[in-house]
């Protein structure tokens, strides 16, 4: 196994090197999650590269997606092409993500863009989640990595639900410490767990990651009865 850290010694991508495309962290993998909602992305951006593990993983499983990475630390690409698989052909923009965002300019943003532990705060601020919003064409998904530690999560997630009526959705992962926010644009207003369990199956099947144990850890943080998953009021 082969870490990055940046700043610090909080771990911010690892790969296994017998398997370079692999989601090697439990929060990655949680992160494809957002296809239980927002199925069949059609163009991404994706703002923080990391060793790009997630880039790489669009790259190999969802061909159809139109990737697009920005990342504001050239030392970061670097590192990603020498020593974490990232190919050489992959162009990533060199720049601030926050600067990146126009309207209707994707249908699935990612957001993973930490400063060592911390969240880079101009990427959780109430101005970038309302680009966000604005970002997205219908249906759309924005996807945020944030620590269950984090002072500043419940003002980070009422922002959110502020920026997108309501519309989010949250995943504990399953080992890291970890939450998962989906907002989502467009979409389905609820959706029944038989669904959800079904969408599930099919995506386990295809992308070999545990999408059946992402959908009972919805009903820990998510309005639901017993029927279905409530997305937006």
């Amino acid at each position: 196994m082969r870490t990055l850290h940046v700043g610090g010694e909080a771990i911010q991508s690892s790969m296994r090197l017998e398997d370079p495309y692999a989601l090697a962290l439990d929060y990655t993998r949680c992160m494809m999650a957002f296809l239980l909602f927002h199925p069949e992305p059609r163009e991404a951006l994706m703002i923080g590269l990391g060793g790009g593990s997630l880039a790489k993983f669009f790259l190999r499983n969802l061909r159809k997606t139109k990737l697009r990475v920005v990342e504001l630390d050239p030392r970061v690409v670097a590192a990603a092409r020498d020593h974490f698989a990232l190919p050489p052909d992959f162009h990533v923009e060199i720049g601030d993500g926050a600067e990146a965002l126009e309207p209707e300019c994707c249908d699935t943003l990612v957001v993973d863009a930490f400063e060592d532990e911390l969240h880079v705060p101009r990427l959780a601020s109430r101005e970038f989640y309302d680009g966000a919003f604005l970002a997205l064409n219908e249906p759309g998904a924005l996807v945020v990595n944030l620590m269950d530690d984090d002072p500043k999560f419940d003002l980070t997630l009422q922002r959110l639900e502020q920026a997108f009526g309501g519309a989010v959705v949250v995943l504990p992962a399953l080992y890291d410490p970890n939450i998962l926010a989906f907002a989502l644009r467009g979409g389905e207003s609820t959706i029944s767990w038989m669904q959800l369990r079904a969408r599930a199956e099919q995506l386990e099947a295809r992308l070999e990651l545990p999408f059946t144990r992402y959908v009972p850890r919805l009903r820990a943080m998510n309005r639901c009865t017993a029927a279905e998953l409530i997305i937006s009021p």
